[in-house]
């Protein structure tokens, strides 16, 4: 069974500021959709038509609306940083890597390829494990290549 409606009241204050929030400056669209949505459920529609008015879901909105109850609008309408992925190679081992492009390439090869360069470092234990497009990120990073003969890597 459905949870009864429970009116949704916004203070004249936080009207008006989500009001000016959502016509002046220059604003995310996140943001400024979570405003409407706000301000659409304060007009007392329930939480789907308000979504459907924003263009957000009825969960968001009500994730939006619990969050406005416990801290604000400013608060609401802001999200959290994300976490994302850590970094697998800290500085120390990236610079060991593009050290590695700097040396001399093995005997039997005229320079460094990616794929040799990411062998070298496993087997010289700088890193546990790395793919050669791992190494070609960190020697993009630094501005350097492998077969560039202007970043003084190749031809040493």
């Amino acid at each position: 069974m459905a949870r009864p409606f429970t009116p949704f009241r916004l203070p004249a204050a936080d009207q008006s500021a989500l009001e000016q929030f959502t016509r002046t400056g220059r604003r995310t669209a996140r943001a400024v959709r979570r405003a409407q949505a706000l301000l659409a459920l304060a007009t007392g529609i329930g939480q789907q038509a308000a979504g459907k008015a924003a263009g957000l879901s009825r969960q968001t909105v009500s994730q939006l609306r619990s969050r406005y109850e416990q801290a604000g609008w400013q608060a609401a309408l802001t999200e959290a940083p994300r976490r994302g992925t850590p970094a697998r190679f800290d500085g120390p081992q990236r610079a060991a890597v593009t050290a590695l492009a700097c040396t001399p390439a093995p005997t039997g090869h005229s320079r460094w390829t990616l794929r040799l360069l990411a062998d070298k470092a496993v087997e010289l234990q700088l890193v546990d494990s790395i793919s050669h497009e791992t190494v070609s990120q960190v020697l993009k990073k630094t501005n350097c290549s492998p077969t560039a003969s202007s970043t003084g890597v190749w031809g040493r």
